[in-house]
């Protein structure tokens, strides 16, 4: 089952006892601090939860699957997601 963002808009009002429009809120101001920090290259970290951040990729020469053509990859930076110790051993039991 996949998790959306109105998903949790409702657990976060229902668990918080708020409005929808509230929680809504809340939601979108958590998103776009976390979006404004990884454009800045910084790093997140939510104890027992895990830690996000960004690393360049170097451009590389890649192949087309279908016509195994190459073709150039550019250089561009990417998200990573690691997560806690704790976050795994909850996932793993």
């Amino acid at each position: 089952m996949t998790l959306t963002k109105a998903d949790l808009i409702e657990r976060i009002s229902n668990g918080l006892g708020l409005e929808a429009r509230q929680s809504s809120d809340i939601l979108e101001y958590l998103i776009e601090t976390i979006k404004i920090e990884l454009i800045k290259d910084g790093d997140i970290s939510i104890s027992g939860f895990g830690r996000w951040s960004t690393r360049k990729k170097n451009p590389r020469v890649g192949r087309n699957p279908k016509t195994g053509e190459e073709a150039l990859i550019s250089a561009r930076r990417v998200v990573t997601f690691k997560p806690s110790k704790i976050l795994r051993d909850v996932i793993n039991e």
